[in-house]
């Protein structure tokens, strides 16, 4: 059969489909990944039709502009179980980074109506995916998991978050990178911090939110809006709705006075129960110039002006 017409869904072509019921190119995501030829220029799109693909899955740098495409983000779910306190074979604890699901190091990549996830449980760290590749797009997305879900790590790495969903309890969005969550919904569990940043001091932005909204089934008061995993943290919420789990003070130093003086943490426009005009002294309540100046461009584009398009 002819590829062109093989491949072709809802009049989209997709260079290789996934299915784990046999009936695609591939029954696993890795083994699609793997075919993709190296330093490729041009994209190279994989459809993932629903299913569970219960895989320990790795992007590596040298595949390059490869966009997944799920058939239903509550159906597409690629998910692994791993923990930072489970052993390897060599009997070594696997620490938080060995502890991802999906390791993301090619750049240019893409996802759309997928569920990333992350399913140990309350076990402490257990990531669900590890970003270090840089534009990277995830849309109408959903990313499950408890500690540390969403690990932005590269410190080099620009992404682009539109319409997804992020649970999680402690520290459940982190890491170095530049990261732009629109229209997310930020879902907390138990108690914890919504983000632990780790921005590097020469980082122009860190974690920006822009018309999220924060809901849950925490408790009442009992979130932060983020602590600074290192000194240098920049975390922004801009027009952002939050419930009444998050707290009055809004943030937290990680037991670090010292951070209180170095992190940039601010807020413009939160509305609900979570919005406060008692934060802690040490945040910053934007301007609506300042806020203004947020925008996907600005906080994204970097050296090489990129544009994020969908």
């Amino acid at each position: 059969m002819d590829l062109q017409k093989k491949n072709l869904i809802d009049s989209v072509f997709y260079h290789f489909v996934v299915d784990n019921s046999g009936t695609g190119d591939f029954t696993s995501v890795q083994e699609a990944i793997n075919a993709v030829p190296d330093f490729r220029k041009n994209e190279t799109k994989i459809f993932i039709k629903n299913g569970i693909y219960k895989e320990k899955l790795v992007l590596p740098a040298s595949k390059n502009n490869v966009t997944l495409v799920g058939e239903d983000k509550f159906k597409t779910i690629l998910t692994y179980d791993d923990f930072a306190q489970k052993h390897n074979v060599f009997g070594e604890e696997m620490g938080t980074t060995g502890s991802s699901s999906f390791f993301i190091f090619g750049d240019n990549f893409k996802a759309e109506n997928i569920t990333f996830e992350n399913s140990a449980g309350a076990v402490g760290q257990a990531v669900a995916v590890r970003v270090d590749g840089d534009k990277i797009i995830f849309n109408n997305c959903r990313f499950i998991g408890n500690q540390d879900t969403l690990y932005c790590h590269g410190d080099s790495s620009r992404q682009y978050y539109k319409t997804c969903y992020i649970e999680g309890t402690v520290d459940f969005i982190f890491g170095w990178s530049t990261a732009y969550f629109e229209n997310c919904e930020i879902y907390c569990k138990n108690s914890g911090y919504v983000t632990a940043a780790s921005t590097n001091r020469d980082t122009a932005y860190g974690f920006v939110f822009k018309n999220c909204k924060i809901t849950g089934s925490a408790q009442e008061n009992s979130f932060y809006l983020g602590r600074p995993w290192r000194d240098y943290a920049k975390t922004v919420w801009i027009d952002c709705y939050m419930d009444s789990l998050i707290k009055s003070e809004g943030w937290h130093n990680w037991g670090k006075p010292e951070a209180e003086q170095t992190t940039f943490y601010a807020e413009y426009g939160s509305t609900g129960p979570g919005a406060s005009k008692q934060r802690v002294i040490w945040a910053k309540t934007l301007s609506k110039k300042e806020a203004e100046a947020f925008t996907l461009n600005s906080v994204l584009s970097g050296y090489d002006n990129w544009n994020p398009k969908l």
